[in-house]
Formats: structure tokens, sequence, C-alpha cells
């Protein structure tokens, strides 16, 4: 079955990416990690990967949150059995792709610091030579340094403003984005590669280019070597919630979303003059910083300077096993 997929992602550049999905999902069946595939999203430029989250729902509680649409529980919960359900995929997993972890629920939500679930499955991961991004916006993260440090590993940390006071409106269960900063200082004083995503950009609360200036900055300074970013997608409950939380820019969100804005997918989206604009603004911001840069479900995939959008081109290859055993 492994021979079948990786036939697929070999013809990647020649066939649709949704056939390689489809294909990987029939003939392997697996359980807890599932090919990446963000609703067949026509802008999605992401390579072919592997999704894998600990826990279900996120205790993050992130107002823009576009998983809440489809995953109801609203605090983070283990996944049961986890452990031997991972063993077991892992023998149909193929490892010439990197298995992304996790892409909606975060897999260092506050129960992690006690439960450390995600911890041991880095201890399974890792050792065995897998390839491993992190996705995450916790500080928690910096505590399992002495094995993303070792293995074959990268570490996206998503943080939106410098602002407190706006980051705890936005994401009142996460931590705060100092708190970040120093855990992005201690994975890149480690040699841990590190992706920044100053994701999403919402207008009218972080889209001032003075701050988000600020922002690059001092994520480059942090050791950051790669910066995604993307515009807020509406959705009718992180609406709703956004709305809640910041009522006097209702009027404003509805006219940019739903009177000028377009549908695409299962989300609303700004116009494409108003999103190049934006990207263009951080792009350039990034550019004067050295590191690279994309977008991510954007469509312009002319502004990217990675050789992929979501930062897996940095994960280091330090360990090769062939087998599941260490």
């Amino acid at each position: 079955m492994e021979s079948y997929c990786a036939a697929f992602a070999f013809s990647y550049v020649h066939e649709p990416k949704r056939l390689f999905l489809r294909a990987c999902n029939f003939l392997l069946q697996m359980n807890v990690i599932t090919p990446f595939d963000p609703w067949k999203g026509k802008f999605c430029t992401c390579p072919p990967k592997y999704s894998f989250s600990p826990y279900t729902g996120c205790s993050h509680k992130c107002l823009y949150c576009y998983a809440t649409s489809y995953i109801r529980a609203s605090e983070s919960v283990p996944k049961k059995d986890l452990v031997s359900r991972l063993l077991k995929d892992l023998n149909k997993v193929d490892r010439a792709l990197p298995i992304s972890m996790a892409n909606s629920s975060d897999p260092y939500p506050p129960i992690e610091a006690k439960l450390e679930l995600t911890r041991r499955c880095l201890e399974i991961l890792l050792p065995r030579g897998f390839k491993v991004m992190i996705i995450t916006k916790s500080n928690v993260v910096a505590r399992d340094v002495d094995l993303t440090s070792r293995g074959n590993c990268a570490v996206s940390l998503t943080i939106t403003t410098l602002d407190e006071g706006l980051a705890s409106r936005m994401e009142p269960g996460a931590p705060k984005p100092r708190e970040r900063i120093r855990a992005l200082e201690a994975l890149s004083r480690e040699g841990v590669p590190c992706i920044v995503r100053v994701d999403p950009i919402v207008p009218g609360l972080n889209d001032d280019e003075r701050s988000l200036r600020r922002l690059v900055e001092e994520v480059v300074r942090a050791g950051a070597k790669h910066v995604s970013s993307s515009t807020y997608k509406v959705r009718p409950d992180n609406l709703a919630r956004m709305i809640k939380a910041f009522p006097e820019r209702a009027r404003y969100w509805h006219e940019l979303y739903y009177e000028e804005g377009l549908r695409v997918g299962p989300s609303r989206y700004l116009r494409e003059e108003l999103r190049l604009g934006l990207m263009k603004m951080v792009k350039e911001v990034v550019d004067e910083y050295g590191v690279t840069f994309s977008t991510c479900r954007e469509g312009f995939t002319h502004l990217t300077t990675s050789s992929t959008c979501d930062g897996t081109h940095l994960i280091p290859s330090r360990v090769r096993v062939s087998g599941l055993k260490v």
C-alpha cells in the first residue's frame, strides 16, 4: 500500500492533489492520521502531507477559528486510545510526507502541560524518523525542545499581534504573545527551525502596518526563518463571536465580507484587491528582514518566496529509521 501512495506523491506535479488524497485515504484507511485536505480548497497550495491531532476541540477558543464550524467540542479533549491508534497508523504512513500536528485542534492546549499526550506522541514519532510539523499558539511547545531539537521537526507558532489586550480578546484561552515569542526564542536557540504565522489579519483590528512591522521585527529577531500570513475568512459562527467581542466593527465587516466580498467554498473572503494589498504589505515588511514569505489560502502564489507555503521545507533530516522500532 505504501508503494501506491509513494507513486501518487511522485506524480503530484502531474496529477491533481485531490487524486493523491483520495487514493491514500481509500487505500490506507488510517484512523488518527489522515491526508491533509482543507475542504479541497481551490486556493490551498500546501504540498501533500498528513494531519494528526492528539486532541479534539480547542481550549484556546480563538474567536476567528474556522474549525468550530465542524468541530463542536469547545474544550480540548484527548482522543481515546490515541497511542495504540497512532502506532497502528504509522505502519501505513508514507515517510516521504510530513505529519502536520495539528491543523484544527492545537496540540498544546492548557491540559497538555499535565497530560503530556502530545509529548508522548512526539516520543513515538521523532525517534522513528517521521517528519513532523508542529502548529500551535502555545508556549508549552518549548517544553519539548529536548525532542524537537533532535528530530525531523519544525515548529510553526501563530502570533497575530503583540498587543496583549487585543490578543486576549481575539484569543481568550491562548498564551500571551510575549510568552509565544519567548518560546520561539527557546526553540530557535536549540536549533529547531521555526515558522511564524501572522494569521489571520483582521480588517480594523490587526492590519496596521506599523504594528505588523513591529511584530515581524520581533519574530525574526527571536529566530523565525519563515513568515506565513492570510486574511480573516468569515464563517457564520466565527463572525458571530467576533461581532460579540467587537460590536463596533459589525457594520464594517458586513460591508467588507457580504456586500463587497465573495464566497469561496464554505467561507466569505475579502475582495481580491483588499486581500492582495494586505498580503503585499506583510510581504514587503518580511522581505526587509531577510526571511521567506508565503500566503495561506489566498490565491497569490506569486508572493511566495519559499519552496513550500507551509514551511515544511524547513524540516531537517536528522533521524533516518526504516521501521517502527527505535
